[in-house]
């Protein structure tokens, strides 16, 4: 156990998510994401979890520790439902709840349709599959930047 770190950050988690740089993508998904074969195709190659926790949890631990990209208009974005790209189901609302938490301010996460999400989750750095049930517990966060110290 760590002082100050949310404890659902596994040491392979705390590990991607230190590695990776300005720009690059972290995926979480739910259960039913073809999560294992998707990150054989990421930057890291293999996949991470954070089981028994819902995609909110894992979202509050993973913002907690993880700037969002300022530069870019899609840093925060959520898997559309087939069929209904509007609705936002309760999952997606609870997720969203913790980005505009941690990030102060409202911070709309932007849809993405279903098998776009699928390319941008084969491109990005790593995939962390939550223990979620709920369908469309899918995001995709772009890592920002860590500013200097006020002097």
């Amino acid at each position: 156990m760590l002082k100050g770190i949310n404890p659902l950050l596994n040491a392979e988690v705390l590990g991607a998510l230190r590695a990776m740089g300005h720009g690059d993508d972290l995926i979480i998904a739910d259960t039913n994401f073809p999560a294992d074969s998707i990150a054989r195709q990421t930057s890291l190659g293999k996949l991470l979890r954070i089981d028994n926790t819902t995609s909110a949890e894992v979202a509050a631990a993973v913002l907690s520790v993880y700037p969002l990209d300022t530069f870019v208009d899609d840093a925060a974005a959520r898997m559309e439902i087939v069929g209904n790209p509007d609705e936002i189901p309760p999952v997606q609302h609870e997720v969203q709840a913790k980005v505009d938490a941690a990030e102060g301010k409202s911070w709309p996460l932007l849809p993405i349709e279903r098998h776009a999400f699928y390319e941008r989750a084969k491109k990005a750095y790593c995939v962390i599959q939550t223990g979620e049930r709920r369908f469309y517990g899918c995001f995709a966060f772009r890592k920002g930047v860590v500013p200097p110290d006020a002097e």
